[in-house]
């Protein structure tokens, strides 16, 4: 059997019994080669990260909607982007299906070819209830399957100039849904490392990973109302990211992973937070509180 064939028929169980499939060196080759984020790693990342990605696939069906063909190139550049968000959250000697837990709630990951229509029903200020639809490039459902774009996922590796990159927009959005829920909370929060930023407790280093968010996010807030307003000039990232605390999570999350070095310059106060969650290997052995 193919890998496209293996891309297609795998079980819908993460049973872990699944033999992981072998990524041919050609097709991975040019996955690397067509998103610089990707270039950019050493070889030794470059090896984890292959090996993390053969487990991302023995691990998830994809499937194609409204006519989209799934290929091999497709799965492979899907499983690679979505595993560089874990490429350092656990120690090498982790095995990759370990390392892929956090991802764990859902099996299925459809493929459109470009926008999706989704209906949404909201309640306005009167309560009353209206119904529309929203044209979404990707969706994270909570315990549910993961909904991408393909004409999206196409360009990530030019729209790594603009921060953006729907595919890890999107498994973050999953590994947020993992985190803890405590009342109070101004939103979601992914699973923190024991000793995140030097905390004593799991409330502790949820309180942390807050004191530096909500002030950035309300930065951004400020940026994009005054973007629109008065015509002043709009934040390097996407003004959706403004909408919540939730969505500017991940939003910042694309370009930390796929232009690190515009990142640091526009958001300073995230680099350390966000290094503290996907570069914890080494510092703290990848243990997890919460």
């Amino acid at each position: 059997m193919g890998l496209k064939e293996q891309l297609t028929q795998w079980g819908r169980k993460l049973t872990g019994r699944r033999k992981a499939p072998t990524i041919p060196d050609a097709l991975w080759h040019n996955t690397i080669a067509e998103l610089p984020f990707l270039a950019d790693l050493s070889a030794a990342e470059r090896q984890r990260l292959r090996a993390l990605a053969e487990a991302f696939l023995a691990q998830k069906e994809f499937f194609g909607a409204n006519g989209q063909d799934i290929n091999d190139a497709m799965g492979v550049s899907i499983a690679a982007q979505a595993c560089l968000i874990v490429l350092h959250m656990q120690p090498l000697d982790v095995p990759p299906a370990q390392a892929l837990a956090v991802f764990q709630d859902f099996v299925t990951i459809v493929i459109h070819p470009g926008e999706v229509l989704a209906l949404r029903e909201w309640v306005d200020d009167i309560g009353v209830v209206h119904q529309g639809h929203e044209a979404l490039i990707g969706e994270a459902a909570e315990d549910g399957p993961v909904t991408l774009s393909w004409s999206e996922i196409e360009r990530a590796g030019s729209a790594a100039a603009e921060g953006t990159n729907v595919v890890i927009h999107e498994f973050v959005h999953k590994l947020a849904m993992q985190g803890p829920r405590f009342d109070g909370l101004p939103g979601e929060c992914p699973r923190l490392p024991v000793g995140f930023m030097n905390s004593r407790s799991a409330r502790e280093a949820i309180e942390q990973w807050f004191s530096v968010l909500q002030p950035a996010f309300e930065s951004f807030q400020d940026q994009v109302a005054l973007a629109d307003r008065f015509g002043e000039a709009p934040p390097w990232l996407d003004g959706y990211g403004a909408t919540s605390i939730n969505e500017f999570f991940p939003v910042t999350c694309e370009a930390y992973f796929v232009n690190r070095t515009r990142f640091q310059r526009t958001f300073p106060k995230l680099i350390d937070l966000y290094d503290a969650l996907f570069r914890v290997a080494a510092a703290s052995g990848g243990q997890h509180a919460g």
